[in-house]
């Protein structure tokens, strides 16, 4: 094992510093970075959100990802609202076909096209509605993780020189001592809290206890609750319905995934999607036989995504 040397301990960053990046749109038959938008086109006053982890363990991940590709334009977008969607658990096969998907070549920006931006071998990824006016794309590694987690923020320009800070992320998994997801969800609340309105989102690992309250430690709102939603009730898990009998009967039900925001936002509606997105035919019979422990169906996925409605509330 070879030991750092005594300027890389000194020079390691103490607080969590950004990291600038590109967003990339498609023009001319080509992804192609895009310049920060200095112009005044408004961003609409209400918006959606989405997320979903696309698991990345399971087999045949390229048949995978377009059934929920497909899923998500058929079934899930809602026609004339604008919709930013974010994505975990991505791998870089998965980035292609975003890229190929002709609804995202003509509607989006994206952040990431290969997983260069990445610390480990899949990552987070964001899909902007190309009219929105995106200031700037950054990414904060967390300094405490094991497993290469950040997050990922993108500026939307909002009127009177304010912004609107959209992020996300993927909080450590399982159980570590000490715990980790305290510091990484206050890291990301610091740089929400930096802009007029702050949006996180994403597979938050909610799995202890000391879970429920993150949001609360750090001033912010969680959209399900905020909607009606009840902690531990059946309907708010996002995890446990589309896995092996014995990982629901290790594990349960959870709501490990969860949208959280700050300042001048109010939200108006709060649903789950995506249960039941199976492969068909002799791929979803593949899929069924080759994972361990088997499944009751193809799912493409162990999670259910989420999605919430927006209001920007600045004056």
């Amino acid at each position: 094992m070879q030991l750092p040397g005594i300027s890389e301990i000194f020079h390691r960053p103490q607080i969590p510093e950004r990291v600038e990046r590109f967003h990339y749109a498609f023009k001319n038959g080509n992804w192609q970075p895009v310049q920060a938008d200095t112009s005044e086109v408004a961003m609409p006053e209400v918006f959606s959100l989405m997320s979903w982890n696309i698991d990345f363990q399971r087999p045949l991940e390229n048949e995978r990802m377009k059934t929920a590709l497909h899923y998500l334009v058929t079934s899930s977008l809602r026609g004339g609202r604008t919709t930013i969607i974010m994505f975990n658990e991505m791998v870089v096969s998965d980035l292609q076909l975003i890229q190929q998907e002709p609804w995202v070549q003509e509607g989006y920006f994206v952040t990431d096209l290969t997983g260069e931006n990445w610390t480990s071998r899949y990552g987070t990824c964001i899909l902007i509605p190309n009219t929105l006016p995106v200031k700037n794309v950054f990414r904060v590694p967390y300094l405490k993780t094991n497993m290469g987690r950040d997050v990922l923020f993108v500026d939307v320009a909002l009127p009177g020189d304010k912004t609107l800070r959209i992020g996300s992320t993927h909080l450590e998994s399982l159980r570590s001592y000490p715990p980790l997801r305290p510091a990484q969800l206050k890291t990301a609340a610091d740089f929400m809290k930096q802009a007029s309105a702050g949006i996180v989102g994403g597979d938050l690992n909610a799995i202890e206890d000391f879970d429920k309250t993150l949001h609360l430690q750090n001033d912010l709102k969680d959209a399900y609750l905020e909607t009606g939603g009840q902690e531990d009730a059946e309907e708010g898990a996002t995890w446990g319905q589309m896995v092996t009998k014995m990982e629901r009967a290790r594990y349960g039900l959870g709501r490990l995934d969860k949208i959280l925001y700050c300042g001048g936002l109010a939200t108006d509606g709060f649903r789950t999607f995506g249960m039941d997105v199976v492969l068909e035919g002799e791929a979803g019979r593949r899929l069924v036989g080759e994972y361990f422990g088997g499944l009751e169906k193809a799912w493409v996925t162990d999670h259910l995504g989420i999605m919430a409605d927006f209001r920007v509330t600045l004056g």
